[in-house]
């Protein structure tokens, strides 16, 4: 399987002591990743360093085979990416919102504005104002900016979060159609284990900055023991 990122002994430490260190693993070709973790245990840090958002303190990050530190433009093209809040202007339609993201890619064809609204399940509201948008509509809308530019890995911090059953479900089913079918990679963050079970093929457990534990969701959902469980039991033993 073709690696879309490869994080190597990243290291990211505040000024109060906190953050992440040791951080390494990888993600495949049409993979969804989970960071599970309680709040606070190094999960934005992880996501915002591989983005460039934060500079690291030690570590290597590739992303389609391309170091991030050597020719960060070209790397982080191959990335999009949902951290905290994402950011509309209300008063417009759902397509002149991507039409503004589209101004940053001169290299795409206008038609792709289509493609991505087909893509979320947006076209019926393409004309709509956002600022009347659910929360789940407005997920979608962050999802279709994300992937505007094709990347190969998507990044989303907290998906889920204020989410009814409704919107979670089908946020659920965007997500698995995205990499089973256009196999784009996936990381996600959550403290809601539900969602990483139904989301996720494997989890990469984190407690303090570090990584405790990796595991398959499948190999723990098909023993007897629930992820819940598993996760407890984890965290307990480290």
């Amino acid at each position: 399987m073709n690696r879309v990122l490869e994080v190597k002994e990243l290291k990211k430490i505040y000024k109060n002591g906190r953050g992440v260190s040791d951080i390494s693993f990888d993600i495949g070709q049409g993979e969804v990743i989970g960071l599970l973790g309680p709040n606070g245990s190094g999960k934005t840090t992880i996501m915002k360093s591989i983005t460039g958002l934060l500079r690291v303190d030690k570590g290597e990050i590739n992303i389609c085979g391309i170091n991030v530190s050597d020719d960060f433009e070209v790397a982080i093209i191959n990335v999009g990416c949902l951290i905290e809040t994402p950011s509309f202007i209300g008063n417009l339609s759902c397509y002149n919102n991507l039409k503004m993201v589209s101004k940053y890619y001169s290299n795409i064809e206008f038609d792709r504005i289509d493609q991505v609204l087909n893509m979320t399940g947006l076209s019926k509201y393409k004309n709509d104002k956002v600022k009347n948008f659910s929360l789940g509509m407005k997920q979608r809308l962050a999802i279709a900016m994300a992937i505007y530019q094709k990347p190969k890995l998507i990044i989303l911090d907290e998906p889920a979060n204020g989410l009814d059953i409704e919107g979670a479900k089908e946020l659920r089913k965007l997500i698995s159609m995205l990499s089973k079918e256009f196999m784009i990679s996936f990381l996600i963050s959550s403290h809601q284990i539900f969602e990483i079970e139904m989301l996720c093929d494997k989890i990469l457990i984190i407690r303090d900055g570090k990584i405790i534990d990796t595991c398959i969701v499948n190999n723990v959902t098909s023993s007897n023991m629930s992820l819940e469980d598993y996760f407890m039991e984890r965290i307990n033993l480290n």
